[in-house]
């Protein structure tokens, strides 16, 4: 569990880093949509790759899909349009 908590740690050094190198820029620029944007990303990229580094399952995008198109595959395979 010590070496889970290593790897968040990590992850929230290396974001912090990040932030410190780009933020003042964005700021003096008067980049606001891209301050906000660079947020919302880093703070996405850091909630996965901290659940990742906890071993937590992360549904893929396939699984999405998979969900949305499962009743009608068995729809199709119950009408025996397909096996």
């Amino acid at each position: 569990m010590l070496s889970h908590m290593v790897n968040v740690l990590g992850i929230l050094l290396i974001a912090a880093a990040i932030s410190l190198v780009e933020v003042p820029y964005m700021w003096k620029k008067g980049l606001k949509k891209e301050l906000w944007l660079f947020s919302i990303l880093l703070f996405v990229a850091v909630g996965i790759s901290c659940a990742k580094a906890l071993h937590w399952l992360i549904p893929t995008p396939l699984d999405w899909i998979t969900a949305v198109y499962r009743p009608f595959s068995d729809f199709l395979t119950y009408m025996g349009l397909i096996r």
